[in-house]
């Protein structure tokens, strides 16, 4: 997998796509920060492909970022998972230990809340989720840290009923509409939107007044209808980026037991996307 000197340490971004990856510009920087020559890469590996590439890592290994749609088939290519990976479902960060074991941990759940608190959010009594995929499910977990009470608007029973399972285990109260009834979930105190970018444009025209805060998991593509129309009418947005920079910065501590301001990582990101605007991509 690699020529260099296992003095070198390597961690990396995998999944499929992974080109529009913003981590190796936030996970650089923090090595930059640290003082720690460091290397991070981006690699295209899909499911079938994860066993082989995880076979090939050598002692000079330290972790890897994991994005869809590795984050659920990498448990069953790791040693043990963390509480929070297991009741979710995902693994976003493999730690490589230096004995060769591996351990799957989730970074997404607290980069929500931690993404939430920096907008000021404290202890609400209830929280709207919109969608039913991966991301509602940390996003649910995310939820019962800081909401008495959820309400998850998705498209089929199934996930629905997935959704309850995990808020049963976190002992959030949670109740589950379909989808046609979302524009009832933006009137909650905190609203996490975990569609793909688009999926609530159609929603721009039915911000409350006064709006709570909105947490939208999509960055890359600027500002969507809905978080446009909410920032205008005075609510808090915690956008995409502000996720991102939050869970990497909980990796780089995991992986490197070094802590990293967040406006480290923010600007990093930040300058990423001017970058790739400025490139047309």
């Amino acid at each position: 997998m690699t020529t260099e000197a296992p003095s070198v340490r390597r961690c990396a971004v995998l999944g499929s796509p992974i080109a529009h990856s913003l981590s190796p510009a936030l996970h650089l920087a923090a090595y930059k920060h640290l003082g720690l020559d460091w290397r991070y890469g981006r690699h295209e590996v899909d499911e079938a492909g994860l066993p082989d590439f995880l076979r090939g890592l050598d002692s000079s290994w330290r972790g890897l970022s994991l994005t869809m749609p590795l984050k659920q088939a990498a448990i069953a290519s790791v040693d043990d998972v963390s509480d929070t990976a297991r009741l979710v479902d995902a693994v976003n960060t493999v730690l490589l230990e230096p004995d060769g074991r591996r351990h799957g941990d989730n970074t997404d759940v607290q980069g929500m809340v931690d993404g939430l608190r920096e907008r000021g959010v404290g202890r609400v009594p209830a929280a709207a989720v919109l969608g039913g995929g991966a991301t509602a499910r940390s996003a649910l977990a995310a939820v019962a840290q800081v909401a008495d009470a959820a309400t998850v608007y998705v498209r089929t029973p199934a996930r629905a009923e997935h959704l309850l399972s995990i808020a049963a285990k976190l002992g959030l109260t949670c109740t589950a509409r379909p989808w046609e009834d979302r524009r009832d979930g933006l009137a909650a105190p905190v609203v996490m939107v975990t569609t793909p970018v688009g999926a609530t444009d159609d929603l721009a025209d039915a911000v409350p007044d006064p709006p709570g805060t909105l947490l939208d998991v999509g960055y890359g593509s600027g500002p969507t209808a809905l978080t446009k129309s909410w920032a205008a009418a005075g609510g808090a947005v915690v956008g995409g980026l502000d996720v991102l920079v939050h869970q990497a910065g909980l990796q780089v501590l995991l992986m490197t037991g070094g802590a990293v301001p967040i406006t480290v990582l923010r600007d990093a990101g930040e300058r990423a996307l001017a970058a790739r605007t400025a490139a047309g991509g």
